[in-house]
């Protein structure tokens, strides 16, 4: 794979990591590998982390990727589980600018989005996708796995578009609060909207 820039999604957890990678050589997009880090066999929660920071040097020092997306842990009501996942997150973010590269994080939802077009799909929905798009029929014991490809895929999605790149935040707010009366007055102000 020459030419390809590879991409490593990461889908993190304390008890399963998944991780997934693919390789991009123009519009062509390939599985390279993907698997799950199982840690609960593993009872100390530091041992943990350790381990997560072990498999993510691995995989980076042997697919050389050039970008990172991780899944960014959703909000749920145990204090004590959203606190280990974001540690498994942050160590995880680690190992990654340690191998000198990026982390960028995507919502659970944005993800969903990416591969299936809707944000509330379900994970067999995301994995079908998946097999239809990277053209793979591996039955996957672990949706970990396949979580952390659509990782991948989805960064590879909000990256190829150069329109997606753009700041697409409303203009900072001028010193007159009442700058923007009427469209006139808004399209004065900023002619470089306007297409």
């Amino acid at each position: 794979m020459n030419d390809s820039q590879i991409i490593l999604g990461i889908d993190p957890g304390t008890l399963v990591m998944g991780y997934g990678l693919i390789a991009i050589n123009k519009s062509k997009i390939t599985l390279v590998e993907m698997g799950v880090l199982q840690l609960s066999k593993h009872k100390d929660h530091a041992e943990r982390l350790h381990l997560i920071f072990k498999k993510m040097e691995s995989l980076i020092k042997i697919h050389q990727p050039a970008e990172v997306a991780i899944e960014a842990p959703f909000f749920g009501k145990n204090v004590q589980s959203m606190l280990k996942l974001g540690r498994a997150q942050g160590v995880a973010i680690a190992a990654a600018m340690a191998g000198g590269l990026h982390a960028v994080e995507y919502a659970p939802r944005k993800i969903k989005q990416s591969i299936t077009g809707r944000g509330n799909a379900t994970k067999e929905q995301v994995w079908k996708m998946l097999t239809h798009t990277l053209d793979f029929t591996e039955d996957v014991r672990f949706m970990d796995a396949t979580d952390a490809l659509a990782v991948a895929l989805c960064h590879h999605y909000q990256n190829r578009i150069p329109e997606l790149k753009k700041d697409t935040q409303p203009p900072k707010a001028k010193k007159n609060k009442n700058a923007y009366r009427d469209w006139a007055a808004f399209i004065a102000m900023n002619p470089e909207r306007i297409k």
